[in-house]
């Protein structure tokens, strides 16, 4: 293929309702949108990167910025350009997997979508139906959670992942095993809200039997999850300290974990993600496919990725509906706790472009 060029937009989707975590409160998701444009198809990616440096690093603006004065130009010089090709021919710049992961998943989409292969083939998907979990923020009281997660498994989906923190935690999850038992699968995610000295605290979720507590400790503290590890029963799982496959290695050895989220945008993309699945089986370690609110678009890379064999708990795939009223694509509708791997080409899926352009605020072309 030769390559065109790649536009990037910048889009605003309204949440069906607020989204609150440890580390803030989002009402409108602010992604970027990759177009990669070849002389014979073209192909989507999407940049999870926040508005705002709180769940890591990264941020919109700074995503548009590298990708457009660094990334883009890097790749311009490389001769025979493919998706495999980009990962080697960005690692001189430190940093950034976001951005490197939408540019990746744009082109790697294009290529496949020009000989006809889907994403979930080319990763090594073994399952056509992936199973559904949904991820619960923080919410005002307990009443109000114990609301929504009626809901939510009313509407079958067959993991429930709680957002927990200091003042937040041991009375909510009680409360939810109370009131729907103890064959509800649930865990708990704490994005990096508790230090070495609340082990004794968290040794209260033990009781509740719990799937996993989610990176409890700072992302660099791999030590302190290893100590945490050692101290509570309850498996703990790793998210913002895996950021490449030589990561989770590290991880696996210290025993800082005995599970592993692997969300794509985070570790620099679906290529890498798919080497850390397959340090993670070598190892004996299950892993699951994260969620950062994705538009159909990121939805549907991840739900390839999670038919991989190496998946085996409940990811963060939920429906479209979970988070937007309207998707920027065919929405991704719930069905007996499951969703559907997409089988067409590519990632399987392609914008609606009215949609899309009604949720754009900025776009930008880059042309080769």
């Amino acid at each position: 293929m030769k390559l065109t060029g790649f536009e990037l937009r910048v889009i605003e989707m309204p949440l069906v309702s607020p989204f609150r975590t440890s580390f803030g409160v989002q009402t409108v998701r602010e992604a970027l949108i990759v177009r990669a444009v070849t002389d014979e198809a073209e192909g989507w990616g999407e940049g999870v990167a926040m508005s705002d440096p709180l769940y890591s690093s990264e941020y919109v603006e700074a995503s548009v910025d590298v990708i457009t004065r660094f990334l883009l130009p890097a790749l311009a010089q490389v001769k025979d350009l493919d998706a495999g090709g980009v990962a080697p021919a960005l690692a001189k710049f430190k940093g950034h997997r976001m951005s490197k992961a939408a540019v990746e998943l744009a082109l790697l989409d294009a290529e496949l979508r020009a000989t006809g292969v889907p994403l979930s083939r080319e990763l090594g998907a073994v399952r056509d139906r992936v199973d559904c979990g949904v991820s619960v923020g923080i919410m005002d009281s307990i009443p109000q959670l114990l609301d929504a997660v009626d809901g939510y498994l009313d509407e079958g989906y067959v993991r429930i992942k709680l957002k927990i923190e200091p003042g937040w935690d041991i009375d909510p999850v009680r409360a939810v095993r109370e009131r729907f038992g103890d064959d509800v699968l649930l865990q708990v995610d704490a994005n990096t809200a508790y230090h070495r000295g609340d082990a004794r605290h968290l040794a209260k979720l033990d009781p509740f039997d719990l799937l996993l507590i989610e990176q409890p400790l700072d992302e660099e503290d791999l030590l302190g999850h290893a100590q945490l590890a050692k101290a509570i029963t309850t498996p703990v799982c790793l998210d913002e300290s895996i950021v490449s496959a030589r990561a989770a290695a590290d991880a696996i050895a210290l025993g800082a974990c005995s599970i592993v989220n692997i969300k794509p945008g985070r570790v620099g993309g679906y290529l890498e993600a798919r080497r850390i699945h397959d340090v993670c089986v070598a190892n004996d370690i299950p892993v699951w496919c994260g969620g950062m609110l994705e538009t159909g678009i990121g939805r549907a890379a991840n739900v390839a990725l999670a038919a991989l064999p190496g998946f085996t708990l409940p990811g963060d795939t939920s429906g479209s509906g979970r988070y937007y009223s309207q998707d920027i694509t065919e929405p991704f509708v719930v069905e007996d706790g499951t969703l559907t791997v997409p089988t067409g080409p590519g990632i399987g899926v392609t914008p609606d472009a009215d949609a899309l352009d009604a949720v754009t605020v900025r776009t930008e072309w880059v042309t080769f």
